[in-house]
């Protein structure tokens, strides 16, 4: 959305359901916490889905799809939830497979090992590495981009290029904010490294979505009958509006101190802030 008009706020996702064909949804701070599934939003997406609504999940975690749909079920999110899911890891093993051979430093938590399984991406140390691949920090609980300070100023000496897998700054983790592989990014394009960014809120993901929903539903989706739902402006709503979907923004996720505990005046004047804003707004996605 551009210009000053209000965000449209929304009490249940059922007051505009009939205008779209595809909601695209995120997944960490929309479905669940990293802890626990949202039941309503759960709840919303079955009945999106049961109204002929297709539900493709969109995350940027760094990790291969069927290994998001095993942590959903672990969380008792039922596959009639979704359609399909498209993560950042999908996107990035095509990255890493087009340098098949290269010797790859990996900077990221030994969890997300899987992103690589099967790829030709040897592994090796910061001084010998072709490139850089950022899954996230080693940990996040006690690491900070200023950690590896030392680590990204010599591979900006020497030019490398760092693939992100997860272009999200933070996450929230059970009620506790923590910085994800984005924000070391950002910290490495600051001092003049160069990112190459997998997930949203950049545009592959996005196409690789439709094309998925589209390959299920047996026909073409128009761009105006495309929602995007998400909790963060940068990525989530960002992405959305570069991709002509419309963005509807999950107000009690990563922005909850700024929107949960303030008046709908005073969200409109957060939004117009902001980078980008949203069309539709609402506290917690329900039906």
């Amino acid at each position: 959305m551009t210009g000053s008009e209000p965000v449209a706020a929304l009490a249940g996702f059922s007051q505009i359901a009939d205008r779209f064909d595809l909601c695209f949804c995120d997944v960490w701070g929309v479905v669940h916490n990293g802890v626990a599934a949202f039941p309503g939003a759960v709840e919303a997406l079955v009945k999106m889905r049961e109204r002929g609504t297709s539900v493709v999940l969109i995350t940027n975690a760094p990790r291969p799809r069927d290994l998001i749909a095993r942590q959903l079920d672990g969380f008792g999110v039922p596959r009639a939830a979704w359609d399909a899911i498209v993560t950042s890891g999908d996107v990035c093993r095509a990255l890493i497979g087009a340098r098949a051979g290269q010797p790859m430093f990996r900077l990221g938590p030994d969890r997300d090992l899987p992103l690589v399984a099967g790829l030709d991406a040897p592994e090796t140390g910061p001084d010998e590495a072709a490139y850089v691949l950022c899954t996230g920090l080693f940990d996040d609980e006690a690491d900070t981009p200023a950690t590896y300070a030392d680590l990204l100023a010599g591979f900006a000496r020497r030019g490398l290029t760092m693939i992100c897998a997860n272009p999200d700054l933070v996450v929230e983790r059970g009620g506790q904010i923590v910085p994800c592989a984005g924000a070391v990014a950002l910290a490495y394009e600051e001092i003049g490294g160069n990112v190459i960014y997998a997930g949203k809120p950049h545009r592959p993901i996005y196409e690789v979505a439709l094309k998925l929903a589209e390959e299920k539903r047996g026909t073409p989706v128009a761009l105006d009958r495309i929602c995007a739902i998400g909790d963060a402006i940068r990525t989530d709503i960002a992405g959305a509006a570069m991709f002509g979907a419309a963005g509807i923004m999950v107000l009690a996720g990563i922005h909850a101190q700024d929107l949960m505990q303030v008046s709908w005046e005073e969200r409109h004047g957060w939004f117009g802030q902001q980078t980008h804003r949203p069309d539709y707004a609402i506290p917690h996605l329900v039906w």
